[in-house]
Protein backbone atom coordinates (compact mmCIF):
# COMPACT_ATOMS: atom_id res chain seq x y z
CA UNK A 1 0.00 0.00 0.00
CA UNK A 2 1.38 3.03 -1.04
CA UNK A 3 0.39 6.03 1.79
CA UNK A 4 1.53 9.81 1.22
CA UNK A 5 0.68 12.25 3.73
CA UNK A 6 -1.54 15.41 2.56
CA UNK A 7 -0.34 18.49 5.38
CA UNK A 8 -2.16 21.60 5.45
CA UNK A 9 -0.48 23.89 2.49
CA UNK A 10 0.15 27.80 3.65
CA UNK A 11 -2.51 30.17 3.78
CA UNK A 12 -0.93 33.62 3.32
CA UNK A 13 1.61 35.61 5.17
CA UNK A 14 1.42 35.46 9.08
CA UNK A 15 -0.98 32.84 9.37
CA UNK A 16 0.60 29.58 11.14
CA UNK A 17 -2.64 27.41 11.79
CA UNK A 18 -6.39 26.84 10.64
CA UNK A 19 -9.49 24.85 11.64
CA UNK A 20 -10.95 22.43 10.00
CA UNK A 21 -14.66 23.41 9.30
CA UNK A 22 -16.21 20.30 7.16
CA UNK A 23 -14.33 17.21 5.78
CA UNK A 24 -16.34 16.95 2.45
CA UNK A 25 -15.11 13.74 1.80
CA UNK A 26 -15.27 10.32 3.72
CA UNK A 27 -12.62 8.09 4.64
CA UNK A 28 -12.60 5.19 1.91
CA UNK A 29 -14.05 7.64 -0.81
CA UNK A 30 -12.06 7.95 -4.33
CA UNK A 31 -10.53 11.97 -4.37
CA UNK A 32 -9.12 13.37 -7.46
CA UNK A 33 -5.96 15.40 -7.34
CA UNK A 34 -6.88 19.38 -7.17
CA UNK A 35 -10.34 18.47 -5.78
CA UNK A 36 -11.86 20.48 -2.56
CA UNK A 37 -11.57 18.24 0.35
CA UNK A 38 -11.68 20.05 3.34
CA UNK A 39 -13.01 23.45 4.08
CA UNK A 40 -11.08 25.06 6.74
CA UNK A 41 -11.08 28.30 8.28
CA UNK A 42 -8.08 30.76 9.50
CA UNK A 43 -8.29 34.24 11.34
CA UNK A 44 -8.72 35.91 8.00
CA UNK A 45 -11.02 33.66 5.51
CA UNK A 46 -12.42 30.11 5.01
CA UNK A 47 -11.83 28.42 2.25
CA UNK A 48 -11.60 24.99 0.68
CA UNK A 49 -7.90 22.79 0.40
CA UNK A 50 -7.71 20.35 -2.14
CA UNK A 51 -6.32 17.39 -2.14
CA UNK A 52 -2.61 16.74 -3.37
CA UNK A 53 -2.77 13.42 -4.78
CA UNK A 54 -5.61 11.15 -6.52
CA UNK A 55 -6.46 8.44 -4.75
CA UNK A 56 -8.27 6.93 -1.85
CA UNK A 57 -8.90 8.95 1.49
CA UNK A 58 -7.26 6.73 4.00
CA UNK A 59 -7.67 8.02 7.14
CA UNK A 60 -8.44 11.37 8.47
CA UNK A 61 -5.62 13.14 10.89
CA UNK A 62 -7.66 16.22 11.84
CA UNK A 63 -11.13 15.99 12.84
CA UNK A 64 -14.01 18.48 12.45
CA UNK A 65 -13.11 21.48 15.05
CA UNK A 66 -9.61 20.69 15.44
CA UNK A 67 -6.88 23.10 15.05
CA UNK A 68 -3.83 22.62 12.28
CA UNK A 69 -0.52 24.10 11.58
CA UNK A 70 0.41 25.27 8.90
CA UNK A 71 2.70 22.24 7.29
CA UNK A 72 0.97 19.71 9.49
CA UNK A 73 -0.46 16.34 7.71
CA UNK A 74 -4.24 16.22 8.09
CA UNK A 75 -4.87 13.51 6.11
CA UNK A 76 -3.48 9.83 4.58
CA UNK A 77 -3.73 8.88 1.01
CA UNK A 78 -3.09 6.02 -0.54
CA UNK A 79 -2.66 6.50 -4.07
CA UNK A 80 -2.88 3.19 -5.28
CA UNK A 81 -6.30 3.17 -4.68
CA UNK A 82 -9.25 2.99 -7.51
CA UNK A 83 -9.46 6.35 -7.97
CA UNK A 84 -9.37 7.09 -11.50
CA UNK A 85 -6.97 9.68 -12.98
CA UNK A 86 -8.30 13.14 -14.09
CA UNK A 87 -6.01 13.19 -17.37
CA UNK A 88 -2.50 11.76 -18.61
CA UNK A 89 -0.51 14.58 -16.70
CA UNK A 90 -1.76 13.47 -13.66
CA UNK A 91 -2.93 9.58 -14.18
CA UNK A 92 1.32 8.50 -13.26
CA UNK A 93 0.56 8.36 -9.68
CA UNK A 94 3.02 9.68 -7.11
CA UNK A 95 5.72 7.39 -5.49
CA UNK A 96 5.06 8.01 -2.08
CA UNK A 97 8.35 9.04 0.91
CA UNK A 98 7.44 5.81 2.87
CA UNK A 99 4.98 4.21 4.85
CA UNK A 100 3.69 6.56 7.48
CA UNK A 101 4.75 4.61 10.55
CA UNK A 102 8.56 4.90 9.12
CA UNK A 103 10.89 6.53 11.26
CA UNK A 104 13.19 8.36 8.25
CA UNK A 105 11.37 9.03 5.23
CA UNK A 106 13.71 10.63 3.58
CA UNK A 107 16.41 7.77 3.77
CA UNK A 108 13.24 5.25 2.14
CA UNK A 109 12.62 7.30 -0.41
CA UNK A 110 15.82 7.82 -2.55
CA UNK A 111 15.95 9.77 -5.87
CA UNK A 112 17.09 13.59 -5.79
CA UNK A 113 15.62 15.00 -3.46
CA UNK A 114 14.36 18.98 -3.16
CA UNK A 115 15.61 20.06 0.23
CA UNK A 116 13.54 23.04 1.51
CA UNK A 117 14.40 25.97 4.15
CA UNK A 118 13.04 24.80 7.47
CA UNK A 119 11.13 27.13 9.85
CA UNK A 120 13.26 29.86 11.54
CA UNK A 121 10.91 30.65 13.84
CA UNK A 122 7.78 32.88 15.08
CA UNK A 123 7.12 35.15 12.41
CA UNK A 124 9.80 34.73 10.35
CA UNK A 125 9.04 34.02 6.61
CA UNK A 126 12.12 34.16 4.54
CA UNK A 127 16.33 34.21 5.00
CA UNK A 128 19.38 35.07 2.96
CA UNK A 129 21.86 32.44 2.08
CA UNK A 130 24.80 33.58 3.65
CA UNK A 131 27.71 30.76 2.53
CA UNK A 132 26.84 27.52 1.09
CA UNK A 133 29.74 25.07 3.56
CA UNK A 134 29.09 22.09 0.77
CA UNK A 135 29.51 22.79 -3.05
CA UNK A 136 27.87 21.01 -5.43
CA UNK A 137 29.15 17.53 -6.01
CA UNK A 138 29.85 17.08 -2.33
CA UNK A 139 28.85 14.26 -0.18
CA UNK A 140 26.58 15.29 2.33
CA UNK A 141 25.45 12.94 5.26
CA UNK A 142 21.77 14.06 7.21
CA UNK A 143 21.80 16.65 9.80
CA UNK A 144 25.35 18.09 8.67
CA UNK A 145 25.55 21.41 8.29
CA UNK A 146 25.78 22.77 4.75
CA UNK A 147 24.40 26.13 4.36
CA UNK A 148 24.51 29.36 7.03
CA UNK A 149 21.19 32.01 6.05
CA UNK A 150 20.58 34.89 7.94
CA UNK A 151 16.95 36.18 9.08
CA UNK A 152 16.10 39.69 10.46
CA UNK A 153 16.44 38.02 13.81
CA UNK A 154 19.13 35.28 13.50
CA UNK A 155 22.14 33.89 11.63
CA UNK A 156 21.90 30.26 11.46
CA UNK A 157 23.17 26.90 9.98
CA UNK A 158 20.64 24.38 8.03
CA UNK A 159 21.41 20.62 7.97
CA UNK A 160 21.19 18.61 5.12
CA UNK A 161 17.51 16.75 5.68
CA UNK A 162 18.84 13.90 4.23
CA UNK A 163 22.32 11.66 3.05
CA UNK A 164 23.75 11.70 -0.18
CA UNK A 165 25.48 14.30 -2.94
CA UNK A 166 24.71 17.86 -3.34
CA UNK A 167 24.14 17.79 -6.87
CA UNK A 168 22.38 21.47 -7.50
CA UNK A 169 22.16 24.80 -5.36
CA UNK A 170 19.19 26.41 -6.26
CA UNK A 171 19.74 29.58 -3.96
CA UNK A 172 22.85 31.39 -4.77
CA UNK A 173 24.85 33.27 -2.14
CA UNK A 174 23.34 36.74 -1.13
CA UNK A 175 19.78 35.57 -2.62
CA UNK A 176 16.99 35.40 -0.61
CA UNK A 177 14.92 32.01 0.16
CA UNK A 178 11.12 31.96 1.28
CA UNK A 179 10.42 29.51 4.50
CA UNK A 180 9.46 26.24 2.61
CA UNK A 181 10.78 26.70 -0.46
CA UNK A 182 13.73 24.17 -2.35
CA UNK A 183 17.07 25.57 -2.00
CA UNK A 184 19.05 22.79 -2.85
CA UNK A 185 18.78 19.23 -4.64
CA UNK A 186 20.38 16.14 -3.18
CA UNK A 187 20.76 12.92 -5.09
CA UNK A 188 20.38 9.78 -3.01
CA UNK A 189 19.42 6.98 -5.06
CA UNK A 190 17.04 6.92 -7.75
CA UNK A 191 15.31 9.30 -9.79
CA UNK A 192 12.22 10.75 -8.17
CA UNK A 193 12.16 14.61 -6.77
CA UNK A 194 10.44 14.87 -3.21
CA UNK A 195 9.53 18.11 -1.63
CA UNK A 196 10.48 17.55 1.56
CA UNK A 197 10.05 19.58 4.56
CA UNK A 198 11.47 19.97 7.92
CA UNK A 199 9.22 17.29 9.67
CA UNK A 200 10.40 14.42 6.78
CA UNK A 201 6.88 15.04 5.46
CA UNK A 202 6.71 15.30 1.81
CA UNK A 203 5.07 15.18 -1.26
CA UNK A 204 6.54 13.32 -4.94
CA UNK A 205 6.32 14.41 -8.43
CA UNK A 206 7.06 12.01 -11.50
CA UNK A 207 9.36 12.82 -14.42
CA UNK A 208 5.90 12.40 -16.61
CA UNK A 209 4.34 15.06 -13.89
CA UNK A 210 7.71 17.39 -14.05
CA UNK A 211 7.06 17.31 -17.99
CA UNK A 212 3.14 18.09 -17.50
CA UNK A 213 3.76 20.90 -15.47
CA UNK A 214 6.92 22.27 -17.50
CA UNK A 215 4.75 22.35 -20.70
CA UNK A 216 2.03 24.71 -19.23
CA UNK A 217 1.43 27.99 -18.43
CA UNK A 218 3.88 28.44 -15.07
CA UNK A 219 1.39 31.27 -13.38
CA UNK A 220 -1.81 28.95 -14.27
CA UNK A 221 -0.47 25.95 -12.14
CA UNK A 222 -2.74 24.93 -9.29
CA UNK A 223 0.43 23.65 -7.32
CA UNK A 224 2.50 27.09 -8.07
CA UNK A 225 4.12 28.69 -5.25
CA UNK A 226 2.51 32.23 -3.69
CA UNK A 227 5.76 33.78 -4.21
CA UNK A 228 5.41 33.31 -8.00
CA UNK A 229 1.84 34.54 -8.16
CA UNK A 230 2.94 37.45 -5.94
CA UNK A 231 5.84 38.23 -8.84
CA UNK A 232 3.00 38.13 -11.80
CA UNK A 233 0.44 40.17 -9.81
CA UNK A 234 1.19 41.02 -6.02
CA UNK A 235 -1.81 38.94 -5.06
CA UNK A 236 -2.10 35.81 -2.52
CA UNK A 237 -4.32 33.43 -4.03
CA UNK A 238 -5.44 30.38 -1.55
CA UNK A 239 -5.04 26.78 -3.04
CA UNK A 240 -8.88 26.68 -3.83
CA UNK A 241 -8.69 29.79 -6.43
CA UNK A 242 -5.57 28.56 -7.77
CA UNK A 243 -6.77 24.86 -8.84
CA UNK A 244 -9.92 27.02 -10.34
CA UNK A 245 -7.46 28.85 -12.12
CA UNK A 246 -5.35 26.01 -13.41
CA UNK A 247 -8.66 23.86 -14.13
CA UNK A 248 -10.20 27.35 -16.58
CA UNK A 249 -6.71 27.65 -18.39
CA UNK A 250 -7.06 31.54 -17.03
CA UNK A 251 -3.52 32.97 -17.46
CA UNK A 252 -1.56 35.85 -16.04
CA UNK A 253 -2.89 38.73 -18.11
CA UNK A 254 -6.09 37.36 -17.95
CA UNK A 255 -5.99 37.46 -13.64
CA UNK A 256 -4.75 40.88 -13.79
CA UNK A 257 -9.10 41.89 -14.87
CA UNK A 258 -10.28 40.28 -11.94
CA UNK A 259 -11.19 42.47 -8.75
CA UNK A 260 -10.55 41.10 -5.36
CA UNK A 261 -12.67 41.52 -2.63
CA UNK A 262 -11.02 39.80 -0.03
CA UNK A 263 -8.72 41.00 2.59
CA UNK A 264 -5.71 43.59 0.63
CA UNK A 265 -7.62 43.00 -2.19
CA UNK A 266 -7.43 39.22 -2.45
CA UNK A 267 -9.09 37.18 -5.07
CA UNK A 268 -12.00 34.83 -3.58
CA UNK A 269 -13.57 32.07 -5.02
CA UNK A 270 -16.70 34.69 -5.41
CA UNK A 271 -14.53 36.53 -7.28
CA UNK A 272 -12.82 34.65 -9.90
CA UNK A 273 -15.98 32.37 -10.54
CA UNK A 274 -18.11 35.99 -11.29
CA UNK A 275 -15.16 36.47 -13.37
CA UNK A 276 -15.46 33.00 -15.29
CA UNK A 277 -19.51 34.14 -15.97
CA UNK A 278 -18.68 37.14 -17.95
CA UNK A 279 -15.26 35.66 -19.52
CA UNK A 280 -14.46 38.02 -22.90
CA UNK A 281 -16.75 40.49 -21.86
CA UNK A 282 -14.28 42.09 -19.36
CA UNK A 283 -12.17 45.45 -19.80
CA UNK A 284 -8.28 44.78 -19.67
CA UNK A 285 -7.12 46.82 -16.38
CA UNK A 286 -3.09 47.54 -16.41
CA UNK A 287 -1.59 45.06 -13.98
CA UNK A 288 -0.44 48.04 -12.05
CA UNK A 289 -3.91 47.99 -10.43
CA UNK A 290 -3.97 44.95 -8.31
CA UNK A 291 -0.39 45.79 -6.80
CA UNK A 292 -1.94 49.76 -5.99
CA UNK A 293 -4.92 47.70 -4.50
CA UNK A 294 -3.16 44.96 -2.83
CA UNK A 295 -0.72 47.38 -0.92
CA UNK A 296 -3.22 50.84 -0.71
CA UNK A 297 -4.12 49.22 2.85
CA UNK A 298 -0.53 49.30 4.36
CA UNK A 299 0.42 52.49 2.80
CA UNK A 300 -1.25 55.41 4.44
CA UNK A 301 0.81 57.93 1.83
CA UNK A 302 -1.87 60.44 2.15
CA UNK A 303 -0.80 60.49 6.41
CA UNK A 304 2.75 60.57 5.89
CA UNK A 305 5.25 62.91 5.18
CA UNK A 306 7.87 62.26 2.18
CA UNK A 307 11.04 60.94 2.97
CA UNK A 308 13.56 63.48 2.76
CA UNK A 309 16.72 62.51 0.47
CA UNK A 310 19.64 63.53 2.15
CA UNK A 311 22.72 64.82 -0.12
CA UNK A 312 25.93 64.18 0.80
CA UNK A 313 28.24 66.85 0.97
CA UNK A 314 32.14 66.70 0.07
CA UNK A 315 33.83 65.11 3.03
CA UNK A 316 31.08 62.82 3.70
CA UNK A 317 31.19 59.53 4.14
CA UNK A 318 28.60 56.82 2.62
CA UNK A 319 28.62 53.88 4.73
CA UNK A 320 26.17 51.02 3.59
CA UNK A 321 23.18 49.85 5.92
CA UNK A 322 24.31 45.98 6.35
CA UNK A 323 21.16 43.30 6.50
CA UNK A 324 20.50 43.86 9.69
CA UNK A 325 20.46 47.23 10.57
CA UNK A 326 18.23 47.52 7.42
CA UNK A 327 15.70 44.86 9.10
CA UNK A 328 15.72 46.89 12.28
CA UNK A 329 15.17 50.26 10.54
CA UNK A 330 11.98 48.67 9.12
CA UNK A 331 10.57 46.91 11.85
CA UNK A 332 11.01 50.05 13.95
CA UNK A 333 9.37 51.90 11.51
CA UNK A 334 6.70 49.52 11.12
CA UNK A 335 6.11 49.37 15.30
CA UNK A 336 5.67 52.76 15.21
CA UNK A 337 3.39 53.35 12.21
CA UNK A 338 0.86 50.58 14.05
CA UNK A 339 1.25 51.63 17.51
CA UNK A 340 0.85 54.74 19.26
CA UNK A 341 3.51 54.71 21.92
CA UNK A 342 2.70 56.17 25.43
CA UNK A 343 5.76 56.00 27.47
CA UNK A 344 5.06 56.55 31.35
CA UNK A 345 8.37 57.44 33.81
CA UNK A 346 8.82 56.62 37.47
CA UNK A 347 11.31 56.93 39.88
CA UNK A 348 12.52 54.16 41.89
CA UNK A 349 14.66 53.96 45.03
CA UNK A 350 16.62 51.30 44.85
CA UNK A 351 19.09 51.41 47.44
CA UNK A 352 18.01 47.63 48.98
CA UNK A 353 18.59 45.90 45.96
CA UNK A 354 22.11 48.21 45.16
CA UNK A 355 23.22 47.12 48.73
CA UNK A 356 22.04 43.49 48.50
CA UNK A 357 23.61 42.84 45.17
CA UNK A 358 27.00 44.28 46.38
CA UNK A 359 27.15 42.35 49.47
CA UNK A 360 25.96 39.11 47.35
CA UNK A 361 27.61 39.02 44.31
CA UNK A 362 30.87 37.69 45.59
CA UNK A 363 29.13 34.91 47.24
CA UNK A 364 26.68 34.11 44.32
CA UNK A 365 29.34 33.66 41.86
CA UNK A 366 31.07 31.30 43.61
CA UNK A 367 27.76 29.09 44.38
CA UNK A 368 26.13 29.51 41.14
CA UNK A 369 29.24 30.44 38.82
CA UNK A 370 27.03 33.47 37.39
CA UNK A 371 28.00 36.46 38.12
CA UNK A 372 24.76 38.41 39.88
CA UNK A 373 24.15 41.37 37.68
CA UNK A 374 21.06 43.77 38.11
CA UNK A 375 19.22 42.70 35.21
CA UNK A 376 18.05 39.50 36.66
CA UNK A 377 16.52 41.20 39.65
CA UNK A 378 14.55 43.68 37.35
CA UNK A 379 13.41 40.94 35.23
CA UNK A 380 12.03 39.05 38.43
CA UNK A 381 10.69 42.32 39.42
CA UNK A 382 8.58 43.08 36.09
CA UNK A 383 7.81 39.16 35.90
CA UNK A 384 5.97 39.62 39.08
CA UNK A 385 4.16 42.81 38.09
CA UNK A 386 3.08 41.35 34.79
CA UNK A 387 1.36 38.82 37.31
CA UNK A 388 -0.19 41.07 39.01
CA UNK A 389 -1.15 43.23 35.68
CA UNK A 390 -2.10 39.91 33.24
CA UNK A 391 -3.33 42.28 30.13
CA UNK A 392 -0.20 43.53 30.12
CA UNK A 393 1.02 40.38 28.65
CA UNK A 394 -0.57 40.59 25.30
CA UNK A 395 -0.28 40.43 21.44
CA UNK A 396 -2.26 42.50 19.05
CA UNK A 397 -3.42 40.55 16.36
CA UNK A 398 -5.55 42.92 13.82
CA UNK A 399 -8.80 43.93 15.61
CA UNK A 400 -7.78 40.76 17.99
CA UNK A 401 -5.73 40.80 21.64
CA UNK A 402 -4.44 37.23 22.13
CA UNK A 403 -3.46 37.13 26.25
CA UNK A 404 -0.26 35.30 26.63
CA UNK A 405 -0.35 32.72 29.55
CA UNK A 406 3.45 32.19 29.41
CA UNK A 407 5.43 35.07 30.59
CA UNK A 408 8.74 34.94 27.94
CA UNK A 409 10.96 38.25 28.49
CA UNK A 410 12.61 39.39 25.70
CA UNK A 411 16.26 41.13 26.52
CA UNK A 412 17.98 43.10 24.46
CA UNK A 413 21.60 43.01 23.94
CA UNK A 414 23.42 45.54 21.95
CA UNK A 415 26.24 43.84 19.05
CA UNK A 416 29.89 44.07 19.14
CA UNK A 417 28.27 45.65 15.42
CA UNK A 418 26.79 48.33 16.96
CA UNK A 419 22.86 46.36 16.20
CA UNK A 420 20.16 44.98 18.80
CA UNK A 421 19.26 41.21 18.98
CA UNK A 422 16.76 40.28 21.54
CA UNK A 423 16.76 37.01 23.04
CA UNK A 424 14.02 35.93 25.07
CA UNK A 425 14.01 33.82 28.15
CA UNK A 426 11.10 31.60 27.88
CA UNK A 427 8.45 31.06 30.85
CA UNK A 428 10.48 33.28 32.93
CA UNK A 429 8.13 33.02 36.07
CA UNK A 430 9.04 29.37 36.61
CA UNK A 431 12.88 30.40 37.37
CA UNK A 432 14.36 31.18 40.73
CA UNK A 433 16.47 34.26 40.73
CA UNK A 434 19.70 32.52 39.90
CA UNK A 435 18.05 31.00 37.15
CA UNK A 436 17.49 34.27 35.68
CA UNK A 437 20.91 35.14 36.48
CA UNK A 438 21.85 32.06 34.01
CA UNK A 439 19.59 32.35 31.35
CA UNK A 440 20.61 36.48 31.17
CA UNK A 441 24.06 35.42 31.15
CA UNK A 442 24.22 32.48 28.38
CA UNK A 443 21.45 34.69 26.03
CA UNK A 444 24.07 37.94 26.11
CA UNK A 445 26.84 35.91 25.99
CA UNK A 446 25.73 33.90 22.47
CA UNK A 447 24.42 36.73 20.82
CA UNK A 448 27.48 38.33 21.05
CA UNK A 449 29.45 35.53 20.08
CA UNK A 450 26.30 35.04 16.93
CA UNK A 451 25.13 31.53 18.40
CA UNK A 452 21.84 32.28 19.22
CA UNK A 453 19.52 29.69 17.24
CA UNK A 454 16.12 30.88 15.99
CA UNK A 455 13.86 29.34 18.86
CA UNK A 456 16.48 31.79 21.44
CA UNK A 457 14.48 34.61 19.79
CA UNK A 458 11.01 33.60 19.55
CA UNK A 459 7.85 33.64 21.56
CA UNK A 460 8.68 36.91 23.56
CA UNK A 461 5.42 38.54 25.14
CA UNK A 462 7.13 41.30 26.84
CA UNK A 463 10.76 43.15 25.98
CA UNK A 464 13.04 44.43 28.61
CA UNK A 465 16.10 46.99 27.08
CA UNK A 466 18.80 47.95 30.18
CA UNK A 467 19.63 51.42 28.26
CA UNK A 468 21.54 52.17 31.71
CA UNK A 469 24.26 50.37 30.86
CA UNK A 470 25.45 53.25 28.20
CA UNK A 471 24.44 56.09 31.01
CA UNK A 472 21.20 56.85 29.78
CA UNK A 473 18.60 58.09 32.73
CA UNK A 474 15.79 57.77 30.63
CA UNK A 475 14.13 56.72 27.17
CA UNK A 476 10.96 56.25 25.23
CA UNK A 477 11.56 52.70 23.50
CA UNK A 478 10.01 51.54 20.72
CA UNK A 479 7.77 48.72 21.19
CA UNK A 480 8.80 45.28 19.39
CA UNK A 481 6.04 43.86 17.49
CA UNK A 482 3.00 42.31 18.07
CA UNK A 483 3.62 42.89 21.92
CA UNK A 484 1.83 45.54 23.77
CA UNK A 485 4.73 46.98 25.86
CA UNK A 486 8.47 47.49 26.44
CA UNK A 487 10.19 48.62 29.67
CA UNK A 488 13.34 51.05 29.38
CA UNK A 489 16.01 50.47 32.70
CA UNK A 490 17.66 53.89 33.01
CA UNK A 491 21.32 53.76 34.84
CA UNK A 492 20.85 53.86 38.61
CA UNK A 493 22.34 57.27 40.59
CA UNK A 494 22.74 58.69 43.74
CA UNK A 495 20.93 61.40 44.54
CA UNK A 496 19.84 63.23 48.08
CA UNK A 497 16.02 62.69 48.96
CA UNK A 498 14.01 62.71 51.42
CA UNK A 499 13.54 59.87 53.94
CA UNK A 500 10.77 59.48 55.82
CA UNK A 501 11.37 57.24 59.30
CA UNK A 502 9.73 57.39 63.15
CA UNK A 503 11.71 59.89 63.98
CA UNK A 504 11.12 62.45 60.93
CA UNK A 505 12.16 63.31 57.66
CA UNK A 506 15.79 63.77 56.89
CA UNK A 507 17.83 64.52 53.86
CA UNK A 508 19.72 61.20 52.65
CA UNK A 509 22.40 59.50 49.48
CA UNK A 510 19.86 57.01 47.97
CA UNK A 511 20.03 54.95 44.75
CA UNK A 512 17.60 56.00 42.23
CA UNK A 513 16.68 54.88 38.85
CA UNK A 514 13.79 55.89 36.16
CA UNK A 515 11.77 53.40 34.69
CA UNK A 516 10.77 53.94 31.80
CA UNK A 517 7.40 52.61 29.81
CA UNK A 518 6.56 52.61 26.83
CA UNK A 519 2.94 50.75 25.85
CA UNK A 520 0.47 50.32 23.01
CA UNK A 521 -2.54 52.81 23.21
CA UNK A 522 -4.29 50.54 21.35
CA UNK A 523 -5.15 48.16 24.14
CA UNK A 524 -3.02 49.45 26.87
CA UNK A 525 -4.70 53.09 28.58
CA UNK A 526 -2.63 55.25 30.73
CA UNK A 527 -4.03 53.70 34.03
CA UNK A 528 -3.16 49.79 33.30
CA UNK A 529 0.45 51.12 31.92
CA UNK A 530 0.92 53.67 34.69
CA UNK A 531 -0.14 51.23 37.55
CA UNK A 532 2.27 48.27 36.22
CA UNK A 533 5.34 50.40 35.58
CA UNK A 534 4.41 51.64 39.71
CA UNK A 535 3.94 47.94 40.59
CA UNK A 536 7.76 46.98 39.02
CA UNK A 537 9.12 49.84 41.44
CA UNK A 538 6.99 48.93 44.46
CA UNK A 539 8.19 45.44 43.95
CA UNK A 540 12.34 47.12 43.96
CA UNK A 541 11.71 49.25 46.63
CA UNK A 542 9.96 46.48 49.00
CA UNK A 543 13.32 44.24 48.25
CA UNK A 544 14.34 42.12 50.96
CA UNK A 545 17.88 42.55 52.13
CA UNK A 546 17.70 39.84 54.57
CA UNK A 547 16.86 37.78 51.19
CA UNK A 548 19.63 34.70 51.33
CA UNK A 549 21.34 33.04 48.06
Amino acid sequence: MAIVEMVLPPMGESVFEATVNSWLKQVGENIQQDESLVEVATDKVDTDVPASHTGVLQEILIQEGEVAQIGQPIALINTDGDAPAKNESTAAQATPVAEPMAEDNTSEAGGEIEMVLPPMGESVFEATVNNWLKAEGDTIEADESIVEVATDKVDTEVPASASGVLTKILVQEGELAKIGSPIALIKTADGNMTVVTSSTKSETITEKQAEAINGQDAPVQATASRTTLAANGERFYSPLVRSIIAKENISTQELTQVNGTGLEGRVTKKDIMAYLQNRGQAKPVSQAAPVAKAVAPSAPASNSAPLVKASPMANDEIVEMDRMRKMIADRMVDSKRQAPHVTSFVESDVTEVVNWRNANKNPFQQRYKEKLTFTPIFVQAIVKAIQDYPAINASVDGDRIIMRKDINIGIAVALPSGNLIVPVIKNADKLSLAGLAEKVNDLAKRARENKLTPDDLSGGTYTVSNIGSFGNIAGTPIIMQPQVAIMALGSIQKKPAVVETPQGDFIGIRQKMILSHSYDHRVVDGQLGGLFVKRVSEYLEAWNKDVHI
